[in-house]
């Protein structure tokens, strides 16, 4: 028997929570489309746990934060991925899974962490420190991946560095999840000036103020905001720590302190929860929407490539990274 078609309405029960009836006529006839676009073509959308509800909820395949994605890419069986999400994670999709057709629906889709630092800028860092391993974030060019060591993500950065057996190591590009990790281990950690432009922002008096107007409320920060705001917190982790922590303890009220969306898309999960939204929102995750995953899927742009050496330096950085994790 064929399988009977998604009406607009079907799909709008999975986001109705976050997203008014009034806006959902925007979304649906985008979002009916891509669904047989990813048939005509082949195609599965990976989504990170940033991106809006309308795509996470309802055209994403598979979703999660950058680990899972990463694991998710190496196994993906469709011709094309598209990723929405940001550029380096694009291109850890296509290192993963160098046979695919990998597209991003906006090209301008970046990150300050990623354009915080150069391949020139590692092998620097070699130089100054020479015998010292290189751990890179895996919010970095796939240039940068091939000039490390390892890759880590928010996530698995503690397991990574404490694998690694030595007593010091560089930890790039992220200053403030350097930090923060670093007082989780005991290795001396070399750092590099390079922040989330979200997570920057956050300031101990938010979370101040939150408590202050919140008295009950449970503070989960992710681990790139300054050390001071982790100190704020009841519990620091990745994005799919955090919702985990929000499954397994069910606190009555709970503030995510990360981006904007992260909140939107838990709180679909668990609507028992009370979600305090404190709201940074990233540029560059919300230059995806569903009309440009249409497109992306229409057209097969925009195609992400990476230079076959970079390529297999950079894939050996992730590569180990997946059998640590």
């Amino acid at each position: 028997m064929a399988e009977t078609p998604l009406l607009a309405a079907d799909l709008y029960e999975r986001v109705r929570q976050v997203i008014p009836a009034v806006e959902w006529p925007v979304f649906a006839e985008d979002a009916l489309e891509i669904l047989r676009l990813k048939h005509e073509k082949n195609a599965v959308i990976l989504a990170h746990n940033y991106q809006t509800p309308e795509i996470f909820h309802t055209v994403a395949d598979i979703s999660g934060d950058s680990l899972a994605l990463a694991r998710e890419a190496e196994r993906v069986e469709a011709e094309v991925i598209v990723l929405a999400g940001v550029h380096f994670m694009a291109e850890t999709a296509k290192l993963l899974n160098p046979a695919k057709k990998v597209l991003i629906p906006d090209p301008l889709a970046g990150c300050s962490l990623a354009e915080s630092i150069t391949a020139a800028d590692v092998r620097a860092l070699r130089a100054q420190h020479p015998g010292v391993p290189v751990v890179t974030y895996v919010n970095t060019s796939a240039a940068v991946k091939a000039e490390s060591d390892i890759c880590c993500t928010s996530g698995n950065a503690v397991k990574v560095i404490e694998s690694l057996g030595v007593e010091k190591v560089i930890m790039i590009p992220d200053e403030y999840l350097a930090k923060n990790i670093a007082r989780e281990t005991g290795v001396e950690i070399i750092t590099w000036a390079g922040r989330c432009e979200v997570h920057e922002r956050f300031t101990p008096q938010d979370v101040q103020q939150i408590r202050k107007d919140h008295p009950d409320v449970v503070v989960l920060a992710h681990p790139e905001c300054p050390p001071e705001v982790v100190d704020e917190a009841d519990h620091s982790g990745s994005t799919a720590q955090m919702s985990n922590f929000v499954s397994e303890r069910q606190p009555r009220q709970v503030a995510l302190i990360t981006e904007c969306s992260m909140s939107d898309n838990v709180a679909i999960d668990h609507p028992q929860v009370e979600f305090v939204r404190p709201c940074n929102l990233c540029p560059h995750m919300k230059r995806n929407s569903l009309a440009k995953i249409r497109r992306s899927l229409e057209t097969m742009h925009h195609e992400v490539t990476i230079a076959a050496d970079v390529a297999k330096r950079a894939r050996q950085a992730v590569e180990r990274m997946l059998e640590v994790s």
